[in-house]
């Protein structure tokens, strides 16, 4: 066998292939070319996702701290001596903005942290996001007003950076690339760590080497202390995906694993068709207990700060106050309250969530970055980087493979038709249930495999005629 042939089965200018065990090629031999090609043209295919998707993770993770030092006017206030009610801190943000509907109030949290009133419906602000004003609750002056985006609430830089990270500013198709990379990161991932631990540990060592053989250990010991992020990072991705998103959606509902919905409904609902708004005075007329007496019951239900009050929609809805606290221990408590007699009509403990609701939650604010604060918000920065590191070591080898001239030359095809059928039967059943459940992994394989088979009679075809003209 020619260098150049070892260097084209093995991937390794330095590695040559050695030969066959007396009784034939083991499984683990038949199916490295195959993990070896998968590897290689995945990593150089969706590299270019994958390096959008840690470049505005990296900016994500760092937009909590930016966001407290860009916004810090609006969100912190000198700590005063008494907090007004939360109903007159409406009041004051009404008189300021009567547009809109207030669909939620955030009391502060803590002291010197201003109250949000959340507005919407608000001409002019994205109608998947809300006004939110912020209050002085101790003096009830405004200190401002920003649109607000999703449950965490986060403010418009953080909005823009995290809808940049989530699908590029382009809406729903925009999210395909997101889900891609996700789709395809966990496979990269496992099949480098497959190669890597398969190779002699000589030739995983970085010191002493050069040339390719130091770019292949660098990326392998990079790849192998990354790699549980990288799996994590995959997993919680494709939780909320679009595709693969539902696919877990809809197991977690065959087994009775879906998040506990609060009843805000009230059965007493037609006897205060006229209740006083939000911000109305504690139980006028038996009509609406008040904003302020809600809070009260949820406080004696044991709701602590920060919590979410979400007023009445209708005639025959009862207030909803929820936690909101995403970092650990995690405080996601909710209540329901009849707004004509101040009872509580349900409740929802996080205690009692089930188990792979509980994993959710966790593993999405830890995704996000919210589950262990500033640590967490570390360990995703250093995941990111790593993954940029990766990508640019790995296309660093593909270079060094062509040594310069041909920009990489590619690896044989045919690794698959090398496996033995017991086991590429199961290999392709397996692959084929995760092609279904995770579309975007399965369609790009399937288009890959096909053009894998094109290439190679095309080939085939064409060396015969070259022989044939010989």
């Amino acid at each position: 066998m020619s260098v150049e042939q070892a260097v084209l089965t093995s991937g390794d200018p330095e590695e040559t292939r050695q030969p066959d065990p007396p009784g034939g090629r083991t499984a683990w031999a038949s199916l490295r070319p195959l993990v070896l090609r998968l590897h290689f043209y995945a990593g150089v295919l969706i590299a270019p996702f994958l390096l959008v998707a840690a470049t505005t993770g990296l900016l994500y993770a760092g937009s909590y701290q930016a966001e407290k030092i860009v916004y810090a006017d609006q969100l912190r206030v000198p700590v005063g001596e008494s907090e007004l009610p939360v109903s007159r801190q409406v009041a004051a943000a009404r008189e300021a903005h009567p547009e809109g509907e207030v669909s939620a109030v955030r009391p502060s949290p803590e002291d010197g942290a201003t109250t949000r009133v959340l507005l919407s419906g608000v001409p002019g602000v994205n109608a998947d996001h809300t006004l939110a004003v912020f209050v002085n609750p101790y003096t009830g002056e405004l200190t401002g007003a920003l649109e607000q985006y999703g449950s965490s609430g986060a403010l418009p830089l953080r909005t823009w950076i995290d809808e940049l990270h989530r699908d590029l500013h382009l809406g729903q198709t925009g999210r395909l690339y997101s889900e891609l990379a996700a789709s395809w990161l966990w496979v990269i991932a496992a099949g480098g760590l497959v190669l890597w631990f398969g190779r002699r540990r000589a030739r995983r060592k970085v010191r002493g080497a050069t040339g390719r053989r130091r770019t292949l250990s660098l990326h392998g010991t990079v790849g192998v202390w990354v790699a549980i992020g990288l799996f994590f990072l995959s997993a919680t991705g494709l939780t909320w995906s679009t595709y693969a998103g539902q696919s877990v959606a809809d197991l977690r509902e065959a087994i009775g694993q879906t998040t506990p919905v609060l009843t805000a409904g009230v059965a007493s609902g037609g006897e205060h068709a006229e209740h006083m708004p939000v911000g109305g005075p504690a139980g006028a007329k038996g009509e609406d207990i008040g904003i302020d007496a809600a809070l009260s019951t949820a406080r004696a239900e044991r709701l602590s700060n920060p919590v979410e009050i979400v007023p009445p929609a209708d005639p025959s809805s009862a207030y909803v106050v929820r936690q909101i606290q995403r970092s650990w221990p995690e405080k996601q408590d909710a209540v329901a309250i009849d707004p004509a007699t101040g009872e509580v009509t349900d409740v929802v403990r996080f205690a009692d969530y089930p188990l792979l609701a509980k994993l959710t939650r966790w593993g999405i604010d830890a995704h996000t970055g919210v589950l262990f604060g500033p640590v967490n918000q570390i360990v995703l920065i250093a995941l990111a980087f790593g993954l940029i590191l990766q990508i640019v070591l790995g296309y660093r080898m593909w270079w060094q493979r062509g040594r310069g001239a041909a920009f990489g030359r590619p690896l044989p095809r045919g690794a698959w038709q090398k496996v033995p059928p017991h086991v590429l039967v199961p290999l392709m059943a397996v692959v084929a249930a995760l092609g279904y459940f995770v579309p975007l992994l399965g369609i790009p394989l399937a288009a890959f495999l096909v053009l894998d088979i094109l290439l190679g009679e095309f080939a085939y075809r064409r060396g015969k005629r070259t022989y044939a003209a010989d």
